[in-house]
């Protein structure tokens, strides 16, 4: 059964043509994919593993993957995406790349000894038919390691107020054209990202707590990456947000055991299939 939307795989594919990170800061870069692997468990993969990156966009995680295990397939729905991932990864002869949506994964069942999936299955009609797909990829006892976008469930009233009132704001943006879209988007960076983020940097410097300030997290991020996430959030139709009891349950209906949360991005999981 189709588990796709259009829409959505054109529009990022227009993005990660737009923010392909071939000139991004690669100290930041890593930075950023240590907190969405820190849980990953690196010690238990077999020598010259196997596995796959549902969604790889860019390649900007995989970039960093490919050096550490025996093969990686790069799966993305977008054929645009794939081509800037190909630039990304050119170096590493040990990715394959696939164009494929997540039901239809080209790699035999029981077959990949670890896998990946980040920030991208919250953005297909079906989320749990998704990570489904992914896990009857995996051998048994093997990690899969899972970011979906978080509801808010451990922030104040106030913070999922606000939300609630952005999440209108991307209902209209994202249906605009791409070349409006992305300047608005843009816009956003600079007018709201940007300076929330600096507010919270220096609220940071005098010791104060800044968990619960908006865009806190970007606080130490360049404008790239800021302007890169501000159009994911904004550019996306099809954006779905669950609790980190909803996750727990979605991975444990897929076949996962052993899962665990890291909180930094909300909610990060690896599991490992029975």
């Amino acid at each position: 059964m189709n588990n796709a939307d259009r829409a959505v795989i054109e529009a990022f594919g227009q993005e990660w043509s737009k923010f392909d990170y071939s000139h991004g800061d690669l100290a930041e870069l890593r930075t950023i994919f240590e907190l969405y692997f820190g849980i990953f468990p690196w010690e238990m993969l077999p020598p010259d593993a196997v596995g796959f990156d549902l969604g790889c966009g860019s390649g900007r995680w995989a970039y960093f993957v490919a050096p550490r295990v025996g093969k990686l397939y790069c799966i993305d729905a977008s054929p645009t995406a794939l081509e800037v991932a190909r630039g990304k990864l050119a170096r590493y002869d040990n990715c394959e790349f696939h164009c494929a949506p997540v039901h239809a994964i080209p790699l035999p069942d029981n077959s990949a000894d670890f896998a990946y999936s980040l920030g991208v299955l919250h953005h297909v009609p079906d989320t749990q038919r998704g990570i489904d797909a992914c896990v009857r990829k995996l051998k048994p006892g093997a990690p899969f390691l899972l970011y979906l976008y978080y509801a808010f469930d451990n922030r104040p009233w106030w913070f999922r107020a606000i939300w609630r009132v952005s999440d209108g704001v991307r209902r209209v943006i994202s249906h605009f054209p791409f070349p409006f879209k992305s300047r608005l988007c843009d816009g956003i960076a600079l007018l709201v990202y940007w300076p929330l983020a600096r507010i919270a940097k220096l609220t940071a410097r005098l010791g104060l707590p800044v968990d619960h300030l908006p865009l806190a997290a970007y606080r130490e991020r360049t404008l790239y990456v800021i302007r890169s996430d501000a159009l994911d959030r904004f550019g996306t139709r099809l954006e779905q947000r669950f609790t980190r009891i909803q996750i727990a349950e979605m991975m444990h209906n897929s076949g996962l055991r052993g899962i665990r949360f890291s909180d930094s991005p909300c909610w990060c999981a690896v599991g490992y299939k029975r």
